[in-house]
Formats: C-alpha cells, structure tokens, sequence
C-alpha cells in the first residue's frame, strides 16, 4: 500500500520503502520550507561549535542570522564565515530529508550579530 495523497489515504500497489514513503508525504504536504528551516538552525550549533555562546538563530530564504553573547567569539566566527558557510552547505546537503528540496546552497548569507 503507497500513500495517496489525492483521496488522503491508502490504496493498493507495489511495496514501497518508508524513506520513499516520508518524502513523498513531506512533499504532499508542503513541510519542506518549515522543516529546512529547522534543520539550518540546529546544524548551526554542530558546525560551529559555538552553541553555548549563541543566543538565537533564525534562516529565512538563504540568509542565517545569529546573535552570539560573546564578542571575543562573534569576532572568531567572523573571520572563519566562508569556512562556516561552505560547512553548513555541506552537513545540510548530507541530510536525507532535505536532500533534493533545494537548489545549489541553502544558507547564503551568514549574519552575526
């Protein structure tokens, strides 16, 4: 039985595997903008590294924006950016429910505040 998203339930056709199943659903029902968000934030912390030091996080169409509490730290981040954009690209691009949802780049601009 496969999803069916014309009539919302379930109708009869070959086997089809739950990683399939799960795209096609995100798809149907437009998640993908929301969960990509959710995904852009919380890869900041990991990459960086400085998610002790970060007060917010907030990705909107490309641009990431955070706010650090440290000087000293926003100051290193800012000199590692390219570093840290070309990072993010690359563990969001590795990420199974968002890879093919985007185009090139997901984070484009980095902000640091």
């Amino acid at each position: 039985m496969a999803y069916d998203s014309r009539k919302n339930g379930l109708r009869r056709q070959e086997a089809v595997g739950m990683e399939e199943l799960v795209a096609q659903f995100i798809r149907d029902m437009k998640l993908s903008s929301g969960l990509g968000r959710q995904r852009a934030c919380e890869a900041w912390a990991k990459v960086s590294g400085a998610g002790r030091y970060t007060l917010d996080v907030s990705f909107d169409r490309g641009v990431m924006v955070c706010v650090i509490s440290s000087s000293v730290v926003r100051n290193q981040l800012y000199f590692r950016r390219e570093k840290l954009l070309k990072s993010l690209n690359e563990h969001l691009a590795s990420d199974a429910l968002l890879a093919g949802s985007a185009e090139g780049d997901i984070v484009k601009t980095l902000i640091l505040r």
